[in-house]
């Protein structure tokens, strides 16, 4: 299979789940601005969840500009990475219509931590499909960022039943910590060409 249409699926995938975040926004009744209050934990939910689906659009496109051939095995890798952002709407539409509770908190925290581990195992099934030349390996190095992110993302989980607000502040710090541009991917592509 080409890359061309591996990332043009995903691509609309990603654009579906976007959407679909953005329509469990419902308008309140009423014109004055204190309708709008109820809506803030609703909001704060979509607005960390939509940094998240645009972190790991960025990434995958990031990374498939690293790859040049697709196998079967990439074709599941990217499903299975598919089937836990997709499921980014519920937990976050959980949390936010719960008001960062606990229990809807750890869930979030356990769709982010599954998604982080899908995209290691899709970034892994494409490197053993390069083989040995894996520019992505190159570009990848240790990966201290992908590492720390499930780390940080399975003791927010456990911390959620306790301290939910420090939970919910380490879900916003990884996003942070993958806000800043990653460079590894380009700096190894542009040393490849010369």
């Amino acid at each position: 299979m080409g890359k061309g249409r591996f990332e043009a699926f995903s691509d609309g995938v990603i654009a579906i789940i976007i959407t679909i975040m953005v329509l469990e926004l419902k308008v309140p009744h009423g014109s004055e601005l204190t309708t709008l209050l109820p809506l803030l934990p609703v909001f704060l939910s979509y607005v960390l969840s939509f940094i998240y689906i645009g972190i790991y659009w960025n990434n995958h496109h990031h990374m498939l500009h690293a790859t040049h051939k697709i196998s079967a095995g990439n074709l599941w890798a990217n499903l299975h990475l598919l089937f836990w952002l997709s499921l980014i709407p519920f937990s976050t539409g959980w949390m936010g219509e719960n008001h960062f509770a606990a229990g809807p908190t750890a869930l979030y925290g356990l769709n982010l931590f599954m998604a982080a581990l899908a995209y290691w195992m899709l970034q892994y099934s494409l490197i053993c499909s390069a083989g040995d030349s894996s520019l992505l390996r190159k570009a990848i190095g240790a990966d201290i960022k992908g590492k720390l992110s499930l780390l940080l993302y399975a003791l927010a989980i456990l911390l959620a039943f306790q301290l939910a607000l420090l939970s919910q502040l380490i879900y916003v710090a990884v996003a942070l910590m993958w806000l800043i541009p990653d460079r590894r991917i380009e700096q190894v592509l542009k040393e490849n060409k010369e």
